[in-house]
């Protein structure tokens, strides 16, 4: 199969989760390299539902291992609480099949007090619509050489000293920003004690991990969380997410060379979909919105929260082509299309008087883009049973065409309902 980075090309809930799951057929080690778990990733097994939200979508193959790189944040709590519910399922799971860097972030009970209360303390058009789960502070404190690691755990003397100096600061701001009482240190140390002991039997050398697969001939899979137009750089700033969510990122995110990552797959749903606030420029406040909204089931797998739905967006998309170079589409999504008389996919942008085949490179401009579209027919037959290409609709052939030849991306895979075996491979 190769060395491969999944990627989403929107703002997330692409479908990743599925892909994921379906190429660990082919891998021996699946690799989480960014984000934390505010990203939730739905597996459907024939009548088993799994909402996975830090631990790879591969869990679900018993003879693969799956890691967690350095570029996660890690919440301990939320990685046991779904040890724990893997195991409810049936699932084995235990340290021999998941692996947890010791460079990787922690995320500690005042991330998520504080993460919360920003959020509060902001009003209208200044939310961002953060989840909440601390990913952003936890991110900020890498970033200020004061945050708390995984390797820590392994020294509980170290560990109370470093959250004792993280709520220095972090006391400071919920006493004289935020209006809210201050954490002892003492008590957030018990708080996290119990999941902490049980982090300690996952922690491996990811990186070394990696490298013997590499040399054994093995396949690795690296899988992001969020979509690429979330990238702290690369995104819709200031609505984006706190890590590089693009395919590069993979390498640093994981602690190897990039030449190890041979091929980049981009998961594009086959309309847009997006979570919280932000620019949108194909959003649908009407009937064809609703129709993808409960069709698609577009509701938040970590929060569920209404997606905001809209047409294909190929600026969008182009933009991300241009960041990731993926060798080739897994177009998800497909099925929810079927119902609809006519389809519009949104070729280029006008803003200030021309136009634009990728989004403008300023703050917000998304907001004030008029999208220029195309149309095409729709279709009414119910494609979720489809095996090959041959029997889509004509209509639905078309469509996939114009997503190649705007993007100039040849699509190779075709999902037409959330089951493993509703896949086309083309």
């Amino acid at each position: 199969m190769s060395n491969i980075v999944v990627m989403g090309a929107q703002w997330g809930d692409e479908g990743k989760g599925k892909i994921v799951d379906l190429l660990t057929e082919n891998a021996d080690l699946i690799v989480r390299f960014q984000g934390g778990n505010n990203a939730g990733h739905t597996l459907v097994v024939g009548d088993r539902k799994v909402i996975l939200h830090l631990i790879p979508s591969g869990v679900l193959h018993e003879d693969k291992t799956c890691c967690i790189g350095n570029g996660v944040v890690l919440d301990p709590q939320v990685l046991c609480d779904e040890v724990d519910g893997l195991r409810g399922h049936g699932v084995r799971i235990g340290p021999e099949r998941l692996k947890v860097s010791p460079k990787t972030h922690l995320i500690l009970p005042y991330h998520k007090r504080l993460d919360a209360a920003r959020e509060a303390a902001k009003t209208g058009k200044e939310k961002i619509g953060t989840t909440g789960r601390g990913i952003g502070p936890a991110y900020e404190d890498k970033a200020s050489r004061v945050g708390i690691r995984a390797c820590d755990v392994l020294d509980f003397d170290l560990l109370r000293e470093k959250i004792e100096l993280a709520l220095k600061e972090k006391n400071a701001l919920f006493a004289h920003c935020y209006g809210t009482e201050p954490l002892d240190p003492d008590e957030v140390f018990e708080e996290i004690r119990p999941w902490a002991e049980r982090l300690r039997d996952y922690l491996a050398d990811i990186s070394a991990e990696i490298e013997a697969a590499r040399v054994t001939g093995k396949n690795v899979l690296f899988e992001g969380a969020q979509g690429t137009h979330l990238d702290i750089d690369h995104g819709t700033y200031p609505f984006v997410t706190s890590s590089n969510t693009v395919a590069s990122n993979a390498a640093a995110g994981s602690g190897v060379g990039f030449a190890t990552i041979d091929r980049v797959l981009a998961i594009v749903k086959a309309y847009t979909t997006r979570v919280g606030s932000g620019p949108f420029p194909t959003e649908m406040d009407n009937e064809a919105g609703t129709h993808l909204l409960e069709k698609g089931a577009e509701y938040g797998s970590t929060t569920g929260r209404k997606r905001r739905c809209g047409w294909l967006d190929i600026p969008l998309l182009r933009e991300s082509v241009r960041l990731n170079s993926p060798a080739e589409i897994a177009l998800t999504k497909l099925d929810v299309l079927s119902g609809l008389e006519e389809i519009k996919i949104c070729v280029g942008y006008r803003f200030e008087g021309q136009e634009w085949p990728h989004p403008p490179q300023r703050e917000n401009a998304l907001a004030h883009v008029e999208p220029i579209y195309q149309t095409l027919p729709g279709w009414n037959l119910d494609v979720s049973q489809v095996t090959s290409w041959g029997d889509l609709p004509h209509a639905a052939q078309q469509y996939i065409t114009a997503i190649e030849d705007l993007l100039s991306v040849r699509v190779g895979m075709v999902s037409v309902g959330p089951d493993r075996n509703q896949t086309l491979f083309l």
